[in-house]
């Protein structure tokens, strides 16, 4: 199974940036996006052999979530079921026979960290959530997580400590997922692979300079680690200020 997640800052601005053919191209099994920023209805998408779910925020054009999959499954979910953390549009849930796959727009700490004691408190609620989920079955969960875990995953380290996605207390939160049976897969396949971002600044020429940020992931439970084929980032794909990344396993 191949699955693609891809922030795409807006997704009535990438359609016009050669989203479908890049969409008909990848022939995901299950396509997520983040970021979408739409509301129901602002937006007819025709993907014949898709079942489409869509999480949207109650804020216009901010935020919110989508999957398009090839095999229905058994349930969604829209949220996490805790009201506090549910008006964003974040996270959709599905269910298949052997295994739930979440997608996640996680929030951003903002400049001056003005929103990591929110971000704390969805950290402790997701993390939960997840758990509990893998009480049933094992757990593939991607998105925009919105954090570079280790200094490996961002070109600039130092000058970034602190700053929104490289905060000691946000990578900590990462630290817990991967001690608690998580695997990063692309760490997993590329564990000192330099130079691998998701995500670049649209300012200074960052994306040629390739001064980037590895942000977008896809988490998996420990017990799915030899269903693992491979960990892939399109940094050849253009649309958005991030770029797709990819999942196959069997």
């Amino acid at each position: 199974m191949k699955f693609i997640s891809w922030n795409v800052n807006g997704l009535r601005a990438c359609m016009g940036k050669n989203f479908m053919e890049y969409f008909q191209e990848a022939d995901a099994d299950l396509f997520c996006l983040q970021e979408t920023k739409l509301q129901a209805g602002q937006i007819d998408l025709d993907l014949p052999g898709y079942h489409q779910y869509w999480n949207y925020a109650e804020k216009k054009g901010y935020s919110g979530t989508a999957i398009f999959a090839k095999e229905e499954p058994i349930s969604v979910q829209y949220g996490m079921g805790i009201e506090e953390h549910d008006h964003e549009g974040r996270l959709i849930t599905l269910e298949y026979p052997d295994f739930y796959f979440i997608t996640c727009y996680t929030p951003n700490a903002q400049d001056g960290l003005k929103r990591l004691d929110y971000r704390m408190e969805w950290e402790d609620a997701f993390y939960a959530y997840l758990k509990a989920l893998e009480g049933h079955k094992p757990v593939i969960f991607c998105g925009d997580l919105n954090v570079a875990h280790q200094e490996i995953d961002l070109k600039n380290p130092k000058s970034n400590h602190q700053n929104a996605g490289f905060s000691d207390e946000e990578r900590a939160k990462m630290t817990r997922l991967k001690e608690n049976g998580f695997i990063d897969t692309f760490r997993y396949f590329y564990p000192d692979l330099e130079g691998a971002y998701s995500w670049w600044s649209y300012r200074f020429h960052a994306r040629e300079k390739n001064a980037g940020w590895r942000i977008d992931y896809f988490l998996v439970s420990e017990a799915l680690k030899d269903r693992l084929v491979s960990a892939t980032i399109h940094n050849e794909v253009f649309g958005s200020d991030h770029c797709p990344v990819e999942l196959v396993i069997k």
